[in-house]
């Protein structure tokens, strides 16, 4: 695939997220989840590979940190959500995998890693599991949204071809 369809797309995948991160969400009790990030993370960690999929957490990280719409605690979930989505996909050439370690990267792994940064950086004093719940519920939706797009889009051969970029 050239890199300028990769790095447009991306660059897509980037406005969708800034703009949608908070509009699209999921009631879930007293609780909303906010799967987009989630989404976005397995579709580019399947279209583009681990370096696009980060690529693209981060500059949707950092402009949400800029507008005043995201948390610094986006920075190590989706990150480290997408690296591992994208090496899952890579290692094991299935969506589903790409879906599973999205949710170990942002609803463990992540979630875990912002306890140091909810401690040390901003001085709140949070247990270390505090972010597991949360993270782990809204990376759980997001990935299953994003597995069932996959499906969906490999029904669809051509869908698939033009993604990539090997269509017209």
């Amino acid at each position: 695939m050239k890199p300028l369809y990769r790095l447009t797309f991306s660059a897509l995948l980037v406005a969708i997220g800034v703009i949608a991160g908070n509009l699209l969400y999921i009631p879930i009790g007293v609780a909303k989840i906010f799967p987009v990030q989630h989404i976005i993370n397995v579709l580019s960690a399947v279209l583009f590979g681990p370096v696009y999929a980060v690529g693209t957490a981060f500059a949707i990280s950092l402009l949400r940190n800029l507008l005043g719409t995201g948390s610094v605690f986006a920075f190590p979930g989706s990150m480290i959500g997408a690296c591992l989505a994208g090496l899952f996909y890579l290692w094991l050439k299935k969506p589903v995998f790409a879906a599973i370690g999205e949710v170990i990267g942002t609803g463990l792994i992540g979630s875990l890693v912002s306890f140091p940064i909810a401690r040390f950086i901003l001085g709140q004093n949070v247990a270390a599991t505090f972010f597991v719940a949360p993270f782990l519920l809204a990376t759980t939706f997001g990935s299953l949204i994003a597995y069932i797009l996959l499906k969906i889009m490999a029904v669809h051969p051509e869908f698939t071809r033009y993604m990539r970029g090997d269509g017209k």
